[in-house]
Parts: C-alpha cells; structure tokens; sequence
C-alpha cells in the first residue's frame, strides 16, 4: 500500500500544467524578414538609386560599428546624412572578389565595418521618417526589382564613399549590396534560425572603411 500511496502522492506533481506563458510567444513569432529586421538597430534608410529608379530602402546592423555608417554615409560638403545612395559600379559575385570583401572586413574589423539587412522600406513603416521626396526624372520601384536585377547580373552593387570625394578626415570607403547569395546568407545565420527561411527580397549592405 505504500508504495501505491507513493504513487498517488507523486502523480499530481507530474501532470501539472505547463506554465500559461510559454503559448504567448507564439503570438510574438516573426513572420518575415521585415519583422526580424525591426528587432535590430536601424542603421540608414533613404533611396537607393540605379540608373532613372530608385528603391525605398531601409538598412538595419546585423554587425560592425555604427560609427563607420554615420561618417561614410554622409555628404562630405554639409555634413548632412546622405538620403540617397547611387550604385554606379558592379562587383561580379566571383571567388576572388568576395575574398577581397572578406579580407577588408576582417583588416575593417572590429570598428572599421558594418554589415546591414535591407529591406524594402514601406510609407508607414518604422524607420521612414525623413525618407526623401524622390527626385524629378527618377521612378520609384520596389526592392525586389534592384535585387532582381543584381541577381541577373550576378553582382554586388557598389558605390564609392563618402560619395562626391572626400575631405579625408573621415577616411573613404566602399559600399557594397548583395543580393542573396551564399556571401550574403553567412550573416543571416540568426534570421534564417528565427524565421525557418528567407522567403522575402532583402540584401546585405557591407561598408567597410579603407584602411590606411
């Protein structure tokens, strides 16, 4: 009978319920890339440019310094946030060259890189306060139309900063936009465990700082 009595006595401990909150956080389950990228830090929002479009952008830090965002993405004249970001060159997504990328970051590293997500900015979404009125003789696209089109290319966009020269206090440095590819995937290793896939168009923006 004891040992019964044991039993008894242990199975109400056994089947208690699992505590209530543990279903909440099924609610707060991101559902896209748009959603993962508003946990994180925003880093730069405005209008990116190719040729007569220009694409609604928002750039959040995935990694790196926001010090190297702030004095590169800037109009080197009045000292102003720059608002848009013209891609003017390629980079071809070859070996090579991404092992050149990759060895500015490490020689930028810890403080001399940033790497952001960018995802399409939407009118009323977070971060698009101050995005700029678009320029006469410009479309404005969506996002995925500028990584359609690097994808195609198989390339990287690239711009030179800061853009209109330098007075070289703040140093130069390049800009680089990937559209997804296995470069670009290494640093949504956290996304892609958060959200299952990357089902959403998105780029990874790295600006990296030249080193003297």
């Amino acid at each position: 009978m004891k040992t019964r009595d044991s039993e008894r006595n242990h199975r109400p401990t056994e089947a208690e319920p699992k505590p209530l909150e543990e279903p909440k956080h099924e609610t707060k389950k991101l559902k896209n890339l748009s959603e993962y990228a508003q946990t994180l830090q925003l880093g730069w929002n405005g209008l990116l440019v190719l040729k007569n479009s220009c694409f609604p952008t928002s750039m959040h830090i995935l990694e790196g310094d926001q010090g190297v965002i702030s004095s590169l993405l800037k109009d080197h004249t009045s000292g102003s946030k720059l608002t848009q970001l013209k891609i003017a060159q390629r980079l071809r997504l070859d070996q090579p060259k991404l092992d050149e990328v990759t060895r500015r970051i490490k020689q930028g590293s810890p403080n001399g890189y940033a790497v952001l997500l960018a995802t399409q900015a939407t009118p009323s979404g977070l971060g698009t306060e101050g995005m700029p009125t678009v320029e006469p003789g410009l479309q404005r696209r969506l996002l995925r139309n500028l990584v359609s089109y690097l994808k195609q290319k198989q390339a990287a966009g690239v711009i030179s900063l800061p853009v209109g020269g330098s007075k070289g206090r703040d140093g130069t440095g390049m800009l680089y936009a990937f559209p997804p590819c296995d470069f670009s995937q290494q640093y949504l290793q956290s996304a892609l465990r958060t959200l299952g896939k990357l089902e959403e168009e998105h780029m990874v923006i790295v600006i990296v700082r030249d080193t003297a």
